[in-house]
C-alpha cells in the first residue's frame, strides 16, 4: 500500500480523500491542517487530523505528501519545504512562474533524495501533455486552448472583492465561432476577446450601485477587460441554487499540415467536460502520486513534472496487464 498524507484540507484535499478511495493501492494516513484539527472532520473513519506545524512527526509513516494548498502563496513555501522530507506532489497552476517553482523545489528534492512532482492536474497536466503529443506530431501546425465552459474560481474571487458584491461566480466559455473556425483547420489568429467570453453572476448588496459594479467587473485589468464580459445581478437564493457547483472543463486543438505540398490537413483534438474541477484534478494528483512512489523507490530523485513521467507508471496494472489489455 502507498501511504498517503494529506496536506491542506479544501476542495482538493477532499477531492484526493475521495479518490483514494478508488485507487486499491492507496491508504490514506494523515491530514494536516492549519485551522484547529478539532474542527476539520473529513470522511475516512480511523485516519487521524493533525496540525500542520506536526507534519514532521510523519516522516516515517507517509509515503507521498500530496499539497492542496493555493498556488499565490501556499505551493511556493510549502512545496519545497515538504520536499526536504516527503516525496510530495502539488498542482501549482501559475503557468509564468512553474520554472521558478521547478528550480526551487528541484533544489531541495535533490539534496533530500525525494521525488517532486509539481503542476499536476488538467492545465497545467493533462492539457500540457496534449500540446506536446500534438505538436510533436504535426510540427507544421498551431495549437490552441480553450477553456471552460466552467467556473474560474480566481476571476469569481475577483468579483468578490469589488465594493458592493457579497457573492458571485464567474464562467468562462469558448467562443463558438472561434471553436469552429479552428476545427475546420483554417488555423485563425485568434485574440483573447474572440477565444472566450465571461459571464459574472452577481449578488450585490442591498443598495448597492449596480451600474458602478458592472463597470467595475467589466474594466477590471488582468481579469475582465480584455473579454466581452455580461454581468448578470441576482439574489444570494439563487446563487446557492442555480451556481453552487464547480463545473469546468475545455479543449486542446492542435491543426496541422502533412505532405510534400502541405495537401493534407490534420486536427487533434483533447477534450474535458467535468462536473467537479477540484475532484477530476484530484485524480489526476493521486495517479502521479503512484507514479513518484515507484520513481522514488527505483532511486530517482529531484522535481519532475508531467513531461518526464512514463504513462505506465500511473496506473495500477502491471506492465504486463498493460500490454495485453490496453496496447
Amino acid at each position: 500500500m502507498i501511504r498517503i498524507g494529506i496536506f491542506g484540507y479544501g476542495n482538493l484535499g477532499r477531492g484526493v480523500e475521495s479518490a483514494i478511495r478508488q485507487n486499491k493501492d492507496m491508504q490514506l494516513v494523515a491530514v494536516f491542517t492549519r485551522r484547529n484539527p478539532e474542527s476539520v472532520t473529513i470522511n475516512t473513519d480511523g485516519v487521524k487530523v493533525d496540525h500542520a506545524d506536526n507534519v514532521k512527526n510523519y516522516i516515517n509513516d507517509i509515503d507521498v505528501m500530496i499539497l492542496c494548498g493555493g498556488s499565490a502563496t501556499d505551493l511556493p513555501v510549502q512545496t519545497p519545504e515538504l520536499a526536504k522530507y516527503f516525496n510530495v506532489i502539488d498542482s501549482f497552476d501559475t503557468h509564468a512562474k512553474i520554472p521558478q517553482h521547478f528550480s526551487n523545489v528541484n533544489a531541495t528534492a535533490a539534496e533530500s533524495g525525494k521525488v517532486a512532482i509539481i503542476s499536476c492536474g488538467w492545465d497545467p497536466g493533462m492539457f500540457s501533455l496534449n500540446r506536446l503529443y500534438a505538436s510533436a506530431i504535426l510540427p507544421n501546425g498551431k495549437d490552441y486552448t480553450f477553456w471552460g465552459k466552467g467556473v474560474s474560481q480566481g476571476h469569481s474571487d475577483a468579483i468578490r472583492r469589488v465594493e458592493g458584491v457579497l457573492d458571485g461566480k464567474q464562467y468562462t466559455i469558448p467562443v463558438e465561432d472561434a471553436l469552429t473556425a479552428v476545427r475546420s483547420g483554417a488555423n485563425p489568429d485568434l485574440t483573447t476577446r474572440q477565444k472566450h467570453i465571461r459571464e459574472c453572476f452577481v449578488v450585490a448588496e442591498e443598495g448597492a450601485d449596480l451600474a458602478r459594479i458592472e463597470s467595475e467587473i467589466k474594466n477590471m485589468p488582468n481579469y475582465f477587460a480584455d473579454y466581452d464580459t455580461t454581468v448578470h445581478f441576482i439574489t444570494k437564493e439563487e446563487l446557492a441554487r442555480d451556481h453552487s457547483g464547480i463545473p469546468h472543463g475545455g479543449f486542446v486543438i492542435r491543426s496541422g499540415k502533412t505532405g510534400f505540398n502541405n495537401e493534407n490537413t490534420h486536427i487533434i483534438e483533447y477534450s474535458l467536460k467535468l462536473d467537479s474541477n477540484p475532484e477530476f484534478t484530484s485524480s489526476v494528483i493521486v495517479a502521479y502520486a503512484r507514479a513518484a512512489y515507484r520513481l522514488n523507490n527505483e532511486g530517482a530523485k529531484g522535481c519532475k513534472t508531467v513531461f518526464d513521467i512514463a504513462p505506465a507508471y500511473l496506473s495500477m496494472q502491471s506492465a504486463e496487464e498493460l500490454r495485453a489489455t490496453m496496447l
